[in-house]
């Protein structure tokens, strides 16, 4: 062999190459499948990644619009408590008896607005204490409730579509 021949062999071939046989056809075939299924695989992945980013986003935005008004109803329930007290005063003036009257309307077409927004005012004499949506302040012992029983309500308590906006502040009937 003549020494340009040798050049352009090893030319021709590269330098390791002899070592590692060329893929057959069925090889590069299969290859490929398994390329195209990964890629498929994570195409699907974003696919559904995108979906539940959407649902989440969907429910945060109806979630924020559910509960978009607390803080201002969390503002407004010092006012009934302020009709509640205006009223408890004035119940036993007969000469008040007209204020009276008016404040009890403005209380409840207040209260009427409010629970069209959500809003639901809770704790009466008489129902079982809750410690998840009562505040007790102390005991009482009135022999005609059962124990464990609300005896008297200092603070009524408000919820907003279910959500506790401020507990209810209540005496608790010991026996």
């Amino acid at each position: 062999m003549a020494p340009d021949e040798k050049l352009s062999e090893a030319q021709a071939t590269p330098e390791g190459a002899a070592d590692t046989p060329a893929p057959t056809l069925e090889e590069e075939v299969a290859a490929l499948r398994a390329a195209l299924a990964a890629e498929s695989d994570r195409r699907l992945r974003s696919l559904a990644e995108t979906e539940n980013l959407k649902k989440r986003l969907l429910k945060e935005k109806e979630e924020f619009q559910k509960y978009a008004t607390e803080s201002l109803v969390a503002e407004l329930v010092p006012v009934l408590d302020h009709l509640d007290l205006a009223l408890a005063h004035g119940r036993g003036n007969d000469a008040c008896k007209d204020f009276v009257v008016g404040v009890d309307m403005t209380r409840k077409a207040f209260l009427d607005i409010l629970g069209r927004h959500g809003v639901a005012e809770f704790g009466r004499t008489g129902e079982p204490f809750n410690p998840e949506t009562h505040e007790a302040l102390g005991m009482a012992s009135l022999p005609d409730l059962p124990a464990d029983t609300v005896a008297q309500v200092v603070q009524k308590g408000y919820t907003l579509r279910g959500r506790l906006l401020r507990p209810a502040k209540v005496m608790v009937n010991k026996i």
